[in-house]
């Protein structure tokens, strides 16, 4: 069976169908004009935000278009602060680009300070460029001093006391003449730090011990103490010769002596020093000597005790013989009859020829 149908059911479609195309094109329509909705207010709050740095570049003429501005807020640079600091490099007459300023930034450093310190130094008339101010400010960031600092120290000299601690409360430079009276100095010295050497360049600490090295030599090439305090001028011309600040962040402009004062007698204390200590070695030496003695003493009276000792075996052995021989008839009664004669010959002899008392007899006979 065929179905046909009717011409009010094909009119009905051809308006339900009409009807579904206009509402998906609304809806098209609709999220098209949301979305250019949404992108033209993120464009008009991107414009907001940069507006007032775009101004203030224009008004001061630095330069500054409103894309590269832009740009900057899209990489999360600071516009602001770039912008400032063009302005002010600008205004002073000196030539910093925006990329410059960025890239100093993104590598860790502080524009503002940096262009500031780059104003500054071109202010005094000190040659200094971006390159070098970069440079400076990424290598003072963890310091206590920043590049402005630094740069401020460059335009105005700054003195340095040459304290060494555990020399008293005023920390004097200490140093023994040839006549062997100490000498206590002061020292000052004006520096100004010098911005090529200061990367790498050595600091206080070694300036100081540069100048205490030079004190110490300057009073020990003195002849007497008295030279030295009658002209301290002598020193300062002895350290300004020998190059202090090479290899350092400064260049030296003065070094002055403060004070100069007569200190203890250092070379009396060290021949007292050398006088007790060559007595201790005195008498260590005497004592090792008798306890030689006394060794070699003791060494004598045990091989006398050893002497004597062999002497009473070997007189023991006499009798022994002598009774041997007397059993094996080697000898008889008139031959020990005539040996105790001899004995007592030689003991009479002995006694006439020595008139000491009896017990230095005894005592020689034995």
């Amino acid at each position: 069976m065929t179905i046909t149908p009717s011409v009010a059911t094909i009119a009905a479609f051809h308006a339900n169908f009409a009807a579904s195309g206009d509402a998906a094109g609304f809806y098209w329509k609709l999220i098209l004009g949301i979305v250019a909705g949404s992108l033209a207010l993120l464009i008009f709050v991107i414009v907001i935000s940069v507006a007032g740095a775009w101004i203030r570049a224009l008004s001061a003429r630095a330069g500054v278009g409103l894309t590269d501005l832009i740009g900057l807020l899209l990489r999360r640079a600071p516009v602001n602060a770039i912008v400032d600091a063009r302005i002010a490099a600008i205004k002073a007459r000196v030539f910093v680009g925006l990329e410059d300023l960025e890239a100093h930034h993104l590598a860790g450093g502080s524009v503002t300070l940096t262009a500031r310190a780059l104003i500054t130094a071109a202010n005094a008339g000190v040659p200094f460029e971006w390159g070098k101010s970069c440079a400076l400010d990424l290598a003072t960031r963890s310091a206590p001093k920043n590049v402005l600092d630094v740069v401020l120290d460059a335009v105005n000299p700054q003195v340095i006391d040459c304290v060494v601690s555990g020399n008293g409360a005023d920390g004097a430079i200490e140093g023994v003449a040839r006549d062997g009276i100490q000498v206590r100095v002061n020292v000052r010295v004006s520096v100004r730090t010098s911005l090529d050497r200061y990367i790498g360049g050595a600091r206080e600490g070694t300036l100081i011990a540069r100048v205490s090295e030079g004190v110490i030599s300057a009073i020990g090439a003195a002849e007497s103490h008295r030279v030295v305090l009658e002209n301290p001028g002598q020193i300062s011309k002895a350290i300004l010769g020998s190059g202090i600040d090479a290899g350092t962040a400064f260049d030296v402009l003065s070094v002055d002596i403060v004070a100069a004062s007569a200190g203890e007698n250092v070379g009396a204390r060290l021949q007292a020093e050398q006088a007790e200590a060559g007595k201790v070695s005195a008498r260590a030496q005497a004592e090792i000597r008798r306890a030689t003695a006394i060794a070699a003493e003791q060494e004598m009276r045990a091989k006398e005790r050893r002497m004597r000792a062999l002497r009473i075996e070997s007189e023991a052995q006499v009798p022994l013989a002598l009774a041997d021989a007397l059993r094996t008839g080697r000898l008889g009664a008139a031959d020990i009859y005539r040996l105790e004669n001899l004995k007592a010959d030689t003991q009479m002899r002995l006694n006439l020829s020595l008139p000491e008392p009896e017990t230095g007899k005894n005592n020689l006979l034995q």
